[in-house]
């Protein structure tokens, strides 16, 4: 199978190509890449061209775009994320590309879950500009694949944690390395992640696996954990002592509030569970690595 990878110089798409002999990379002009055969795009919108880009391509696997960040727009996230992925897809199915694996967000369920974990039932909630992109990229795609037959697999990742990893996961990463100490010692929240390595490994499968068209599949390792043993996992991969104080959930989302801070201070102490049954039970897939061996990469790869 030959499979074009869009965003393969970013975190996750580098651990794709770690793990998968792409065909085809797209980069964007003037960005470093380390593979032999590369589509180089300007940009990402309505207009790029992929003439030539599909030759002998089986399967896309769409990681590009960007990503959830206060320094974009929303119609920065309309131009990339929805127009950009629609044109990719449209482009494709004409060129005969038979699958289209695109990446999307659990934000597009919403930011937490209350009784039940998120499933593939659960009405979606995006919350912010980004996570409404992809819902509305996914919906884009949904009647491409219904008008042209190219097949589409939607995954929504929880966080995705590893080496290196931007956002949240790396704040805390580089927290733990330089406190000895943390507050989350009465916190015993519930929360879904998947390590980088997990989800490349899931992108593989579903760009492979003749069961994979068609579905959504909400992306976790199934292992769920409270913030206390999340951060205490991390610290182990590090090789790190951590001690983690007795702090009141409360208290601390009264400090959040004095400190503007509250939306960050949420994403730590809330529950965050989603139902992934269906990557066992479509798939036969299971994560390669436990959260232990997946945070072992922390300290190899310093």
């Amino acid at each position: 199978m030959n499979i074009l990878l869009t965003g393969g110089t970013g975190f996750v798409g580098k651990q794709v190509s770690k793990q998968c002999n792409v065909k085809t990379q797209v980069v964007r002009i003037g960005k470093k890449f380390n593979c032999s055969s590369v589509y180089k795009i300007d940009k990402l919108d309505a207009e790029t061209s992929w003439q030539g880009a599909f030759n002998k391509i089986d399967t896309i696997i769409h990681l590009a775009g960007l990503a959830h960040s206060h320094s974009f727009t929303e119609h920065d996230y309309q131009s990339v994320n929805v127009e950009g992925t629609l044109h990719l897809a449209n482009e494709a199915a004409k060129s005969g590309v038979n699958r289209f694996v695109f990446v999307s967000s659990i934000g597009v369920n919403g930011t937490e879950t209350h009784i039940a974990p998120f499933s593939i039932d659960c009405s979606p909630l995006p919350h912010n500009s980004y996570a409404r992109s992809k819902y509305d990229a996914e919906i884009g795609l949904k009647k491409i694949a219904d008008q042209t037959g190219m097949e589409l697999v939607i995954i929504r990742p929880t966080l995705v944690y590893g080496s290196n990893a931007p956002g949240n996961f790396g704040s805390l990463t580089r927290l733990v390395s330089k406190m000895p100490c943390l507050p989350f010692g009465l916190t015993n929240n519930r929360r879904d992640f998947i390590s980088v390595q997990n989800l490349a490994d899931l992108l593989v499968t579903c760009a492979k696996h003749p069961n994979a068209g068609g579905h959504v599949f909400l992306a976790s390792e199934s292992e769920t954990v409270s913030i206390k043993e999340f951060t205490n996992a991390i610290a182990k991969g590090l090789g790190r002592s951590l001690f983690q104080l007795p702090v009141p959930v409360g208290l601390m989302r009264f400090t959040g509030k004095l400190l503007f801070k509250s939306s960050m201070v949420e994403q730590l102490v809330s529950n965050l569970e989603v139902d992934s049954s269906n990557l066992k039970e479509t798939l036969d897939w299971v994560p390669p690595y436990t959260m232990e061996e997946s945070m072992a990469f922390l300290k190899q790869e310093k």
